[in-house]
């Protein structure tokens, strides 16, 4: 071998992953900004944000996740930053879902958002039935002492019986310190007894619990369905905010809503979107008369959806004057109405 001939060591390198670059952390900001301001299977459900409120939602929410995963990596400072990236990803896209759940109630970017355990979440994945030992496995967070969840929510998984047995017990042990119930869409293809039955275990197991929101939508309500939530809705008395949204409320259940609630005085946000009863599908007069009184009773209210409920003349003209009353309004939806001139 010549003089010339090197012998070279094999070299190491890791690639880390984490900590993002700015112009990354730049780009997810304004991925954000344009998901939560253009329309979108989640903004049909829940609303958009305008660009600004986007923009200064979506800086907050990358901020919040990425002090979160930098501190999972200081703790595992060996590693190459995979597991951070996924925490920074999951946490910027469950905040995003909360922020437009939230924001036709409030103005969310006045208002700090919670870290992310506090909030209990299984509506991701697909719509699925739940029986009992896939709700003992997924709900098994909440059961852990000095868990942290103020905020649930159980939409989008259809609870039976058995797992409605096994949710019961749980809820009841952590309802003190929950401040938002989101139980929309939690009964899908039940049958109407055993649906009815989750929906007393649900409204006992939660009784007493002092709420600022609570999410009923989305389970076809009816009288029976609003009287079996009975329990629950007759210990609010602190409720800001109350979305009852897609249930087919009819006269005898906007009276039952009515007068199962105790206290609207702090109540902020009422959404009763989708609605439609009655003859021709639409909301009657009396079923207007009932919802016009608890906008009455609600001096607070800042936010009020009333959109695609068909209402008539008679039951504009009621609704009009109870909303006239409503000094603090700052959203108003009555699309999809016919209220015709008066």
């Amino acid at each position: 071998m010549d003089s010339t001939t090197q012998y070279f060591q094999p070299r190491t390198f890791s690639i880390k992953l984490w900590p993002p670059s700015e112009s990354t952390r730049l780009m997810l900001v304004e991925r954000m900004t344009k998901n939560l301001s253009t329309e979108s299977i989640f903004s049909r459900k829940y609303g958009l944000l305008g660009k600004d409120e986007a923009h200064d939602n979506a800086k907050r929410i990358e901020e919040i996740c990425f002090a979160s995963a930098d501190e999972h990596f200081k703790n595992e400072p060996d590693g190459d930053g995979s597991s951070d990236v996924q925490l920074y990803a999951k946490e910027t896209s469950k905040l995003m879902l909360e922020v437009l759940k939230r924001e036709p109630e409030v103005p969310v970017v006045d208002t700090p958002l919670e870290p992310a355990d506090t909030v209990f979440d299984i509506s991701g994945g697909k719509r699925a039935f739940i029986e009992a030992d896939e709700a003992k496995e997924l709900l098994s967070p909440l059961t852990k002492p000095g868990n942290s969840y103020k905020r649930i929510c159980f939409s989008n998984r259809s609870f039976g019986i058995g797992a409605a047995n096994v949710a019961g017990p749980i809820l009841e042990s952590i309802k003190k310190q929950l401040t938002e119930v989101d139980i929309s869409d939690f009964v899908a293809g039940r049958p109407e007894d055993e649906a009815l039955d989750v929906m007393r275990i649900f409204s006992k197991a939660l009784e007493g619990s002092v709420l600022r929101c609570l999410n009923i939508s989305d389970n076809a309500l009816g009288e029976k369905g609003v009287r079996a939530f009975g329990e629950l809705l007759k210990s609010q008395d602190n409720l800001e905010e109350l979305y009852v949204m897609n249930d087919g409320i009819s006269e005898e259940a906007a009276n039952a809503l009515s007068e199962l609630i105790p206290s609207t005085e702090k109540l902020k946000v009422l959404h009763f979107h989708n609605n439609m009863t009655g003859d021709g599908g639409a909301m009657s007069i009396v079923e207007m008369v009932s919802i016009a009184e608890m906008v009455k009773r609600s001096p607070n209210l800042e936010s009020f959806r009333c959109s695609a409920t068909r209402i008539g003349s008679d039951g504009g003209v009621a609704l009009a004057e109870a909303l006239g009353t409503c000094t603090l309004l700052k959203k108003l939806d009555l699309r999809d109405n016919l209220f015709g001139v008066e």
